[in-house]
This record gives structure tokens, sequence and C-alpha cells, in this order.
């Protein structure tokens, strides 16, 4: 058998291939960046051609730095950014709309009458998820009332609908294969978690045809093979996980109690309940972790729209910097006795505040403020607001005792920043020594599946630490720093 495993990591500002050999080490990287689209406020869509262009460029440059061909490559792993919603031509693959982004919150109103109706409780009890504005299944409710034709056409069996994976499994098999595993399936707000199906009673509730909805496959699946013209040979699909649910895996966070929390574009914290599936009671979200052989994990998350979008907003809005590495540094010159806050509320706040409606802003701000004192207190906001998300777990379920989180994702390069996580948690934070968890949690299902890579407690034996981020705040400077937090969020909930 080929060596090495290819993982497709579709992010939502980039997308990027990683190649790894027999050893789980990467030997080949490509990445691209494409466009943010704002049509209009609150309104994030990207360009599903551009998305699938770089999709196919980058696996072509990780090919090529790896120095190995397609017929090299054992199986693909495939991880996306959730939620985010395509309709395609089921003859053409021609997608009717752009892809309507996971921030977006074009569809904020009709959620509210949704809500106003009394059909929250509805949508909670059988997926888990808020009637949010986040989700997919209102997003496809959209396409289908404003694409000229889309539901005549939807009703015909003209159309397909899908998450980023769907896409690029759809066009990876030349329209052989319409599928998306159970985690993808989990956030469009259509899919009973319990049942394991999608559910007519929220179908008929948002008027979505069942013929768009794509097959619920298992985590590590047979997901087709690519077409052989894209790369020179045909390459196995066969690992499937949106971007959260891969860091978990790839945090090797297998265990009920065990808590991760992923810093990207948004801030995600998902803790592993096992079997149980928590309800909670604190405006979490419950959430399939994954589905393995058949069995399905659980988990709590919290979402935070706004992390590292903050640090671009810094960069590239206020160009407070040229990269947005120098973030860091940059906040360690700040005044530590000025208490500047920033509630990064962009594209309004997800967990546990949920309310699409608010908008950013800055607190604390006198004459002697400046670009540190902005960068620091983005940088803190995620701290901040991760504390409230872990608050919120340990209310919903007290079974995971002390808590050690393992972080990943970009901005955990930055020990400035994990310091202050660990600090304002006043817990352990742990950072692998594999940055790269969200990519090589897809490549493991992939490996694992054509028997390349080691099964689940193998793999977890392998999860190695690069450094513990230890509490060093006393209890008083964090209350006090809490206590600000604290006033900005009630301030910015107000207005």
């Amino acid at each position: 058998m080929s060596g090495y495993i290819l993982a497709i990591d579709q992010g939502t500002t980039s997308s990027r291939a990683i190649i790894f050999d027999a050893d789980r080490k990467i030997v080949g990287i490509g990445q691209k960046e494409f466009r943010q689209i704002f049509p209009h406020d609150g309104w994030v869509e990207h360009d599903p051609e551009e998305i699938w262009q770089s999709v196919v460029a980058t696996i072509r440059t990780a090919l090529s730095k790896a120095n190995i061909e397609a017929r090299d490559v054992a199986a693909i792993g495939i991880t996306n950014q959730r939620e985010t919603t395509l309709i395609w031509d089921r003859k053409t693959g021609n997608p009717i709309h752009n892809a309507i982004v996971w921030q977006d919150r074009r569809t904020s109103a009709f959620c509210s009458s949704l809500r106003d109706a009394g059909k929250e409780s509805i949508f909670t009890e059988k997926t888990g998820l808020l009637l949010d504005p986040y989700f997919s299944g209102t997003k496809i409710k959209w396409l289908l009332d404003n694409v000229d034709g889309a539901r005549a056409r939807a009703e015909k069996g003209e159309l397909a609908f899908g998450t980023i994976d769907s896409f690029l499994i759809w066009r990876l098999t030349k329209g052989k294969v319409h599928a998306t595993d159970a985690t993808n399936a989990c956030r469009t707000m259509i899919y009973n978690i319990e049942d394991n199906r999608w559910d007519e009673e929220l179908l008929g509730i948002l008027d979505i045809p069942a013929n768009l909805l794509p097959q619920v496959k298992d985590c590590a699946d047979d997901f087709g093979t690519t077409d052989s013209e894209l790369f020179g040979a045909e390459i196995k699909i066969r690992g499937v996980a949106g971007d959260q649910h891969a860091a978990t895996i790839g945090q090797a966070c297998f265990e009920p109690g065990m808590l991760k929390s992923t810093y990207g574009t948004g801030c995600f914290a998902v803790l592993n309940t096992g079997s149980d599936l928590v309800r909670s009671q604190n405006r979490l979200l419950t959430t399939i972790a994954y589905r393995l052989n058949g069995q399905t994990t659980y988990a709590l998350e919290g979402s935070i729209f706004i992390a590292g979008a903050a640090v671009q907003w810094i960069r590239d809005g206020l160009k407070l910097v040229q990269n947005a590495s120098d973030t860091g540094p940059l906040a360690r010159k700040a005044d530590p006795s000025q208490n500047v806050y920033m509630v990064p509320a962009f594209v309004g706040l997800g967990a546990p505040w949920w309310d699409a409606e608010a908008r950013g802003a800055i607190y604390g701000l006198t004459r002697n403020s400046g670009p540190a004192e902005i960068a620091k207190a983005a940088l803190e906001a995620v701290c901040y607001q991760t504390r409230d998300l872990l608050s919120a777990m340990r209310k919903d379920w007290d079974q995971h005792g002390d808590t050690v989180l393992r972080v990943d994702g970009g901005m955990v390069a930055s020990d400035w920043t994990m310091q202050f996580l660990a600090d304002i948690l006043d817990a352990p934070v742990d950072r692998p020594t594999i940055l790269e968890t969200t990519a090589i949690g897809a490549a493991w299902l992939a490996g694992t599946t054509v028997g390349l890579w080691p099964d689940q407690t193998e793999f977890a034996a392998s999860w190695a630490r690069d450094k513990r981020f230890e509490s060093k705040m006393d209890e008083k400077t964090r209350t006090a720093k809490l206590a600000g937090w604290n006033l900005a969020m009630r301030r910015t909930l107000l207005t």
C-alpha cells in the first residue's frame, strides 16, 4: 500500500492540502487564500469556484513539494469550515449562488420570527442547536426563496445541497457521490442527532425538500474516489469531519471530560461527553463530536465567531501591524495600568450570549491609549470569551473534574496569549507538538480506515505536549479583570 495520507483542510479564509507520511510527519503543504465577499452589512459569502480551484491547486502543490504522485497517496481525509451552505445543479455541478458563509447573518429576522412562533424548543430538542443564522438550515431556505427558480428546481430533484465537504466530494468524484458525515450534518439545524437522520418535521418547518440532501456517513467511511483526470490517478476518500470535530480527534480527545479549544478565524471549545447527550441549560450547543463504526460520541460546544478574525482586522482594517504574528509582541508593549476591553462582536455574539444583532465595541480608551492597548485588548478578548464558555460547560456537565485545556490553531503560537489564557482560566493550558491538529484529525480518519495509521488507543498515546502554561495571576487581579470584561459585555448587549 502507498504510504502517504492527504488531508484537505478547507477553511474560512484559505484552503490547505497537507501530506503526511506513514510516520505521521508532514512532507508537503500547499496553501491558498481566497476572497471574502461582503455584499451587505452582516452578509458574508465565498465564491465556490474559487474554493474549488484553491483546493485543486493546493493538492497539486503539496504533491509537488512532497515529491510524490497521486498514486502514492493511500487515502484522502477532508476537514472543512462548517455550516457554510451551497446549492448546486446536479447535472453540471455549478452552484446556483455564492456560498453563504457560517458567519453570515442575513437570516436573523427569520430566526427571530421562528423564535417568536415558539419553534426554538423543537429545533433544540432534535438538533442540540439554537435558532441562529449561524447554522445551515435557514441559509438553505434563503437560497430556495431568493434565487430565481431554485425552489421549483429543488422540488424536481435537479439541485443538491451540501456543506463544503459535500461540494468537494461531489467535485472530486465528478458527481458520483453526494454525501456528508455526521459531524457536518449535525450543524445544519435539520439533522436529528439522537436518531441520526434528517428530520422530516424540521424540513417541513423550513420548507426544504428532502431530495436536496446528501447521504450521511460515519466520519471514517467510504466517500468514493477522486476522478483520475484531476491528479493523474484515483485516490480514495476515506475520512470527513467538520473542522472542530477533526481538531477534537487530532487532539486525541477521545475520553469523556477531555476538552479542546481551537483558535482560528473563530474560537471553538469542545467538551467530550461520551455517549451522554447533554442538553445544555446555559445556551451551549449539544453536538456530535464524531461517529465511528456506527457509534456516536457527543459533545458540548461553545462557539465564538471572532478570534483570529480580530487579529486580521487589526492587521488589515486598522493596519496596526504588518503580520498577524506581530500582534503578540505589540500587546506586550501595552501600558499595564490601562484597562481597555474589546468585545469583537463584528458579526454578532455566539455562545453563551447568542445575540445576532450585537456589534463590536472597545471600552476604556483614554488619550494615552494606542495600538499596543488595542492589540492587547483583542488578544485578551479571546481568552475572556473562552472563560465564559468553560464556565457554562462546568454548569452543564460537572463530571469532567479539573480542567486541562488542549489548544490548537494559529493563535496558540503566541506564548503571551496562551499565558494570559491560563491566567484568566486559572487552569493549565496544553499546547501540542503538532499544531496541525485539524488536518491530522482528518488524516487519521482516512489513515486508520485504510489500515495505514494506528487505532484510536495507539493514536491517543502518541499525542505529545510542546508546552504547558500554568496560571501565574493572583486571584484579586483575575477578579478585577473579569469584572471589567463582564461590564463591557453587559454594555455591548444593551446597545
